[in-house]
């Protein structure tokens, strides 16, 4: 495994910078998408929501969504994962046909005041390689329990958002809001976490310093890693943070995936988050799947659409959103993209229901796109 320089210069098969021009004499959607008929589609649906119990295993089975990600086996103080335990849940969903594809380390979206390995984004020794060695442990346990895709984050901040705003054309459901501008009014950006004011650079050193000990890890056990998008890209400094893809999402992207030259590094491929990091998401998407899908590091796909783009957004049903998701997967399965499809942020409502109604319906709405593309070959 060998890093890479971070401003390496991009070689000549690399797409242009995030421009609203990006196209450059052709539409995007149809460049991507000249050579329909020439791919089978290779991904499945997947989830990561509601764990390996006998209930919700019934309810994917019903749903026929065979492939998920676990959340994490039991953990054992000061180790790190019980094998036991994973192996026993890889048995309990092999009885259902689901397929055990992935579990999240301990690296959350929560934000630093929160989760349970603080220091690895913290850039604090000697608790950071205390905390590393457990992930390190944990690595070996997916391996062994032929888990092979391992789900993470490398931020500080928390997922931002200022509320939810009600759409009565959908049974009045909810949709988490994001807007800078109110955040800014009501002082949300002077907020600060217990890391205080980091720059990109040291959230870079922070990133490299834990991937340079987890990697070789996971390529002796054959496992991927795969980083999810901070959650949204933000300005530079807010609450004292440069988010590592902020404020230019594709180059927050590139520089990211060109760290390291490996099987195992890749990212966990938010479509809603990047678009957050958008003006326009429906064109400017379809460049970054062929991007990253080129070099083979999208290792899992969160489809989650969005009105709206930089600094102002609403996460919306995978249906009524500013991406248009049949190009999307045409992109996808150009691209040769073979892990699973998850839905992901599904709007609220009030029935007691709400949860499980509108994963059914996220569920439903992606096997009929892998229907769609496929029947196009």
């Amino acid at each position: 495994m060998q890093r890479r320089s971070f401003f390496k210069i991009l070689g000549a098969g690399s797409v242009a910078t995030m421009t609203p021009g990006i196209s450059h004499g052709k539409n995007p959607a149809s460049q991507l998408n000249e050579k329909l008929t020439d791919k089978k589609a290779l991904m499945k649906v997947g989830t990561q929501q509601g764990g390996t119990g006998i209930k919700n295993l019934e309810f994917l089975a019903r749903h026929g969504v065979f492939n998920m990600d676990g959340n994490a086996p039991k953990f054992i103080e000061g180790v790190g994962w019980d094998l036991e335990d994973s192996l026993a849940k890889k048995e309990s969903c092999e009885k259902y046909g689901i397929r055990l594809d992935a579990y999240h380390l301990p690296l959350t979206s929560a934000g630093i005041d929160n989760v349970s390995t603080p220091h690895i984004m913290l850039g604090k020794s000697p608790e950071r390689d205390r905390e590393i060695e457990m992930i390190q442990q944990m690595i070996e346990v997916a391996g062994k329990s032929d888990v092979r895709l391992l789900l993470y984050n490398t931020i500080i901040l928390p997922i931002l958002r200022t509320g939810r705003t009600s759409d009565p054309t959908r049974g009045n459901a909810a949709y988490s809001t994001w807007n800078y501008e109110e955040a800014k009014s009501a002082g949300m950006d002077k907020i600060k976490t217990i890391a205080g004011d980091v720059t990109i650079e040291e959230i870079y050193e922070r990133i490299t310093y834990f991937l340079d000990r987890v990697l070789p890890v996971a390529e002796e056990f054959n496992v991927k890693l795969g980083n999810h998008i901070a959650d949204p890209p933000a300005p530079p400094a807010y609450g004292g943070i440069t988010r590592w893809n902020s404020p230019n999402i594709f180059e927050g992207i590139k520089r990211f995936a060109q760290l390291y030259d490996s099987p195992s590094h890749g990212f966990n491929l938010c479509l809603g988050s990047t678009a957050e990091g958008l003006e326009d998401p429906k064109t400017q998407i379809l460049p970054i799947i062929k991007w990253v899908g080129e070099r083979n590091q999208i290792f899992n796909i969160h489809l989650r659409n969005i009105k709206g783009g930089w600094n102002n957004f609403q996460e919306v049903y995978p249906d009524n959103g500013d991406m248009d998701f049949l190009q999307v997967m045409r992109a996808l399965r150009t691209v040769g993209y073979d892990g699973m499809v998850m839905p992901d942020h599904i709007p609220h409502h009030d029935d007691p229901e709400s949860r499980l109604q509108g994963y059914a319906f996220a569920f439903g709405y992606i096997k009929a796109l892998i229907h769609a593309i496929d029947s196009e070959t």
